[in-house]
């Protein structure tokens, strides 16, 4: 899975600025240690980040991109806190169906395709 296959994914979907706004959540949710997907998704889930962070959102705008930009360059005990407060936010603005059924359209329509033979080629590497 790379960056290029992510990128041609985002390039083949009808994305909403819904869209947009779950992905800056799950963002938040990986930077606050709160999201719970295996460490290869949560790397596809931030190389979608970087692929919509550009498109607007619904809810969400430039100065929460740019708080996550900082918090990726490195967190400070504060920094941390404000991405924890920004995650909490996130998640009481965007309902749980929301994110459901975002979560469930990308894996419906392949983002995470080929992430299984990625997997098992890892696993025989030396």
């Amino acid at each position: 899975m790379s960056q290029a296959h992510v990128a041609a994914w985002v390039a083949a979907q009808p994305l909403t600025p819904s869209d947009v706004d779950c992905a800056t959540t799950v963002m938040l949710k990986i930077l606050d240690g709160k999201c719970k997907m295996p460490a290869l998704e949560k790397a596809v889930m931030a190389d979608l980040y970087d692929a919509l962070k550009d498109r607007p959102g619904e809810r969400f705008g430039a100065d929460l991109h740019a708080l996550i930009a900082s918090a990726r360059d490195g967190a400070g005990e504060t920094l941390r806190n404000t991405i924890y407060e920004h995650r909490l936010l996130a998640e009481t603005t965007l309902s749980r169906p929301v994110m459901k059924a975002f979560k469930a359209m990308i894996r419906a329509r392949g983002l995470f395709a080929g992430l299984e033979t990625r997997i098992d080629d890892e696993e025989d590497a030396p």
